[in-house]
């Protein structure tokens, strides 16, 4: 694994202080490995991300925005290293308002047009010039607070140009500490200035006066006496000559000097236009400008004109300015129409997005291209999952395989899975390549929830920042644009949720928890997610249980070596495989509600999955029932390592009934002693809490079972050597009481010991471990019926009573393994019913008679001598 990455490091920034909007160069370690790994930079507590470029690892450039706090750090969160730390910090100085006659660090027609971006639309005309310090006296600065002050004074302004001056403001910001007597000055020195300013035209006047006076006495004159000629209307007066005499003179001047004074208009026209190309030459170059810009990419610079252009020339009422700036407002409209169509392409990057959108903002786009961007990215995700559904459909139709579910897909996969290990716990195979049998549904579903998943998180980033107006640049705030589509966003959120909520259920609580979405509408997606997980648990247990009841139909009746075929092993191998299935789906992230841990849902599991536990026994049931006509061989095989099976079980397989029960009952012990714990340990493993109960449970509808199929079997086994014990007694009209002397065991008594070995060997044959449980209770059956045919004998004769105590000796001697309580309990009433042998040459007569059938039936009877094989009572 490789080494986690360290967290950003912050150790410089140049400058450490500036206005808002200051360009600063930002240095330290670790400060990601790209645009896309940078999430987050702060500074002084505001978002600085969207005007972030991320030169490198160890270089951020960035512009300052206007941040409530005067100093603070420096913050720098990337996806690869999580929130950082700054050993710098950064003093935000405030704006003030530069004259043109002040000193200072930038452009004051810049200041004013373009970097001062909330005075865009206002200007600073020259013509209005005020003096620095209107008081005269030394400024001080800084003693009080800003804040305080717009809290002391809400609404009003210190600027002495504003209509919402306070002069109170004025004295506390910039004379806090000045002396009365220095005030006191100040004032006289306003006053002098104020009433310089209303003698200004006044003082011309009487610095002239006498001038204005003789001129006034002349015109006068000149009045009266034109009044006394009574000429000044009659032709050759005085003033129609005078008139004459001047336009003469003006002829004359004008031939004169016409040429000459032609050149002077043409090279003064001339030298005006150069000034003015001169003077104005941003205005007519820009239209070239932003078209070489803009196949640059350069979209700042030409956003940045623009903006100096309109504040500048976008009143004006000149017809040379007009037609330049309306090329301008053409190119710019063309540049909207471009930045639209690359906000509207698909795919883009959010970076791309948050780019082209605030490039929009800025150039005053009509409409909202925001909210346009998230429609046409809901559209492509849609058109993503369309595709992925046509595809799905396509696949459909190349493998010719329909549109139902196939539900026998478990058992699909048991069959072309590795060999189930009979006799064992199914153990998980170390590849998946069961994974990759899925149903195709299966795998339309988790790529489809690819597709989704991949797309989803950028969408609600960008429906986050549309919503808090960070997509938009302070252009569009001022400009009360970003008010105007937060309205908008607000109106369209609730309808969003709805719809995003849908998309959003194929997500974790840790991915969910990432996008920030709010509590209300996550509470509602992890609802969501939470009954999912409940419908997906409770369907895999329905359709697991389905699975289970065709499980029948895979019985090959092959028996290995520990008298089990390959049900038990298939069953324990399907209940894993759902298991397994339910993994995935059931794994909780961190804040999730794990479903096992709710009552409810622990209770229809259980009942499901005993529920299931129960079908598998009723399958059992269901097989041990067929008659020969059901059972199809057409798909038996021979497991070759069991080497047993090329007796009996190969030669005449499916003709015994009797035989399919033994093998259903090796089974029952089986799954009760091996496969229902191993469950119950996969059961614990997977969060099951009930799985004790379930097994509990089982295990007891399993010896329900057990018991009616051990009945069955020992009843159709017991009854045809029980049955045949009384005839054979009284073959050949044997009587007890008038018999020959005893010469040896009887034909009937060596008849049911071959019936019962036979019943020894069948059972041998499927499992061992049931031969003493079968042949005690069949002992048993007889052992009561020899009990019941002695007591019913009225009485005996010496010969009859030697002969009873010689066949029930032999039996005794013969089955003694074998023997239970009741079996001994039996036998012991028969022996009583007997009369008891009276001379010793009975005694020795009847010795030598049992170790005589002992002899004869040597081979036969070792079958019942192993002396590992225990009686067993159930």
């Amino acid at each position: 694994m490789s080494r986690a990455r360290q967290p950003p490091l912050v150790t410089g920034i140049s400058p450490n202080e500036g206005a808002p909007w200051t360009k600063v160069t930002i240095r330290g370690e670790n400060l990601g490995t790209g645009h896309n790994d940078l999430i987050g930079l702060s500074i002084c507590g505001h978002n600085c991300l969207l005007t972030a470029e991320w030169m490198s690892a160890s270089k951020i450039v960035c512009r300052v925005g206007p941040a409530k706090d005067d100093k603070g750090e420096i913050i720098v969160t990337t996806k690869s290293g999580g929130r950082g730390m700054s050993t710098v910090s950064f003093k935000l100085l405030k704006p003030e308002r530069i004259g043109i006659l002040d000193q200072s660090a930038v452009w004051v027609d810049e200041l004013n047009y373009y970097d001062m971006r909330t005075d865009r639309n206002k200007g600073i005309s020259p013509l209005s010039l005020r003096p620095a310090n209107p008081l005269g006296i030394e400024i001080d600065k800084g003693k009080v607070p800003l804040k305080d002050l717009e809290n002391m004074f809400p609404g009003m302004s210190g600027d002495f140009t504003s209509e919402n001056f306070s002069a109170t403001w004025y004295l506390m910001e910039n004379h806090s500490s000045t002396s009365f007597e220095q005030l006191r000055a100040a004032v006289g020195s306003l006053k002098k200035q104020a009433s310089k300013k209303n003698e200004g035209s006044l003082a011309y006047v009487k610095g002239g006066l006498s001038t204005f006076f003789e001129a006034q006495d002349a015109l006068a004159a000149i009045h009266q006496k034109l009044e006394s000629d009574g000429t000044e209307k009659v032709e050759g007066s005085m003033t129609q000559r005078l008139e004459n005499v001047l336009n003469r003179a003006s002829e004359t001047a004008d031939t004169l000097f016409q040429e000459v004074l032609g050149r002077k208009d043409k090279a003064d026209s001339t030298r005006n236009a150069l000034n003015v190309l001169q003077r104005f030459k941003f205005l007519f170059n820009l239209p070239l400008n932003i078209e070489r810009n803009i196949q640059k990419g350069d979209y700042d610079v030409v956003i940045n004109d623009y903006e100096k252009a309109k504040s500048l020339f976008g009143n004006t009422e000149v017809p040379v300015f007009k037609k330049v700036y309306s090329e301008v407002e053409t190119r710019i409209e063309a540049l909207r129409k471009l930045l639209l169509d690359k906000l509207l392409e698909t795919p883009s990057t959010l970076h791309d997005q948050k780019r082209y959108i605030r490039y929009l903002s800025d150039l005053h786009a009509p409409g909202d291209p925001a909210w346009k961007c998230i429609v046409a990215q809901h559209k492509w995700i849609l058109q993503l999952m369309q595709n992925c559904k046509e595809d799905f459909i396509t696949e459909q139709k190349v493998c010719g395989v329909g549109l139902e579910v196939d539900r026998s897909s478990a058992l699909n996969r048991i069959s072309l899975s590795a060999p189930v290990k009979r006799g064992g716990s199914f153990q998980t195979p170390k590849d998946d390549s069961w994974h990759y049998k899925s149903p195709q549904q299966v795998r339309f579903v988790e790529k489809l929830s690819d597709v989704v998943i991949s797309q989803l998180p950028n969408f609600w980033k960008l429906w986050i920042s549309y919503v808090n107006g960070s997509l938009f640049s302070e252009t569009g705030e001022k400009s009360g644009q970003v008010e105007k589509l937060k309205k908008n966003a607000r109106q369209r959120q609730n309808d969003f949720k709805v719809r995003k909520a849908a998309g959003m259920v194929l997500l974790s609580h840790e991915a969910l928890s990432a996008l920030e979405i709010p509590n209300d509408l996550l509470q509602v997606i992890q609802d969501l997610l939470q009954d999912l997980r409940v419908h997906c648990l409770l369907t895999t247990l329905q359709h697991t249980e389905e699975d289970v009841k065709r499980l029948a139909e895979k019985e090959d009746w092959v028996v290995d070596n520990e008298g089990i075929t390959s049900l038990p092993a298939q069953f324990e191998q399907c209940m894993v495989q759902m298991l397994q299935s339910l993994k995935e789906p059931m794994e909780c992230k961190p804040g999730e509600i794990n479903i096992f841990n709710l009552d409810v849902v622990q209770d229809k599991a259980c009942e499901q999955c005993v529920s299931i536990m129960k079908v598998f026994i009723k399958c059992l049931e269901q097989l041990s029932t067929k008659t020969d006509g059901d059972i199809d061989t057409s798909h038996l095989s021979v497991d070759l390592a069991s080497p047993d099976l090329f007796g009996s079980i190969q030669e005449d397989f499916s003709s015994k009934p009797e035989q399919r029960l033994l093998i259903i009952l090796s089974n029952c012990q089986y799954l009760e002693r091996r496969t229902f714990l191993n469950l119950a340990e996969h059961l614990e493993k997977n969060g099951f809490t009930t799985a004790e109960k379930i097994v509990r449970v089982s295990i007891e509808a399993l010896r329900q079972l057990d018991e009616y199929l051990f009945e069955t079997y020992v009843e159709k086994k017991s009854d045809p050597i029980v049955g045949s014990l009384e005839p054979g007694i009284y073959a050949g009209y044997f009587d007890w009481k008038d018999c020959l002397p005893p010469t040896g065991v009887r034909s009937y008594l060596k008849e049911a010991l071959v019936s019962i070995i036979s019943v020894h060997a069948e059972v041998f044959t499927v499992s061992k471990e049931l031969v003493p449980r079968v042949l005690s209770k069949i002992i048993e059956a007889v052992a009561e019926e020899m009990s019941r045919l002695m007591q019913c004998v009225s009485s005996f004769s010496k010969n009859g009573a030697l002969q009873a105590r010689l066949e029930i000796c032999a039996l005794l001697d013969a089955i003694e393994p074998y023997l239970t309580s009741e079996s001994r309990t039996s036998f012991k009433q028969a022996l009583e019913a007997l009369p008891q042998l009276q001379s010793g040459t009975d005694k020795k007569l009847l010795e030598e008679l049992l170790n005589k059938f002992k002899s004869s039936m040597k081979l036969q009877l070792n079958c019942f001598k192993p002396a590992s094989f225990q009686p067993v009572k159930r």
